[in-house]
């Protein structure tokens, strides 16, 4: 009895290992979107961190328009000649207006609306962050006991803290989808020698060994699961492009940053070819299992 001949007539009548086809596509293609949420938003997080780390922003609050935009002159000046501070911009009201444009409207340019002086500090990368924000806050408040600074990195932290949970999250479910893969497999393996018990004692008593037997089933769900990783590999491709076409369309910085990297697309390209090799390393455990107990 040839190779192809055995796998058809071993393997090819029995429907739990048909369904492996699309059982395959549909684990491929959730464990590709999976995949593709946790990398974008680990990526997005470590670009947030690398944005937001040695950011600070001096508000000086003053009644009088004048003193107020000479108190922050004179901060900005003091806060350019600490260590550790690369630089200190008074922001201009130019700039105040278009920012409170979302609010406030043409409003914002009213000159006697009353606008906090905003100082855009940035530190250097190389020096101790605490250290120098803790000098940049004594600073300050040596020249002004009611401006007040405060940490990009601090507000925003919840955000990145939401963003790692994400990614954690999505790990759990590839783990999650790569376990439930292999039980399927193991599931529909048995389904198949129970279907072809009958045939497999005859190749046995023909010479065949547990191992010759284990490569048919091997074999065929290798080809099941290439061809259904294709389909649910295309299908979340598919799907991330237009996710990604509509998040870049929202014009929205934050969600700008959630996005796949060059290395992100070979991760998510490389786990259909995973998703076979699973199959076929269960698929061979769980046949030389079988026999070795029953036949």
């Amino acid at each position: 009895m040839s190779a192809g001949t055995s796998e058809r007539r071993v393997l090819d009548e029995a429907g739990g290992v048909r369904a492996m086809t699309w059982v395959m596509a549909i684990m491929v293609f959730l464990t590709m979107l999976a995949a593709a949420l946790g990398l974008a938003t680990a990526g997005a997080a470590r670009s947030l961190d690398r944005n937001l780390a040695g950011k600070l922003t001096v508000q000086v609050i003053a009644g009088d328009a004048a003193a107020r935009d000479a108190t922050a002159a004179g901060i900005a000046r003091a806060l350019r000649t600490l260590p550790g501070v690369r630089r200190a911009d008074v922001v201009d009201r130019a700039a105040m207006t278009r920012l409170l444009a979302p609010w406030l409207g043409s409003d914002g340019a009213d000159p006697d609306l009353p606008v906090p002086a905003m100082i855009d500090v940035e530190l250097d990368d190389r020096a101790d962050g605490a250290a120098t924000g803790a000098a940049v806050e004594t600073a300050v408040r040596a020249r002004s006991a009611s401006a007040r600074v405060d940490r990009h990195a601090a507000w925003m932290s919840p955000v990145g803290g939401f963003m790692r949970t994400l990614t954690a999250l999505a790990a759990g479910v590839v783990a999650l989808m790569a376990s439930a893969t292999a039980v399927v497999v193991v599931l529909a393996v048995r389904a198949g020698l129970d279907a072809h018990r009958a045939t497999i004692e005859v190749m046995h008593m023909l010479g065949s060994t547990d191992v010759q037997v284990a490569r048919l089933f091997q074999r065929r769900i290798a080809i099941d699961a290439a061809f259904g990783g294709a389909c649910g590999g295309v299908a979340a491709v598919a799907m991330l492009a237009v996710l990604g076409t509509q998040a870049s369309g929202l014009g929205s910085e934050l969600l700008g940053q959630v996005a796949l990297g060059p290395l992100d697309w070979v991760a998510i390209a490389i786990l259909p070819f995973a998703f076979v090799v699973l199959g076929m390393a269960a698929a061979r455990v769980s046949v030389t299992r079988a026999l070795g107990r029953t036949l």
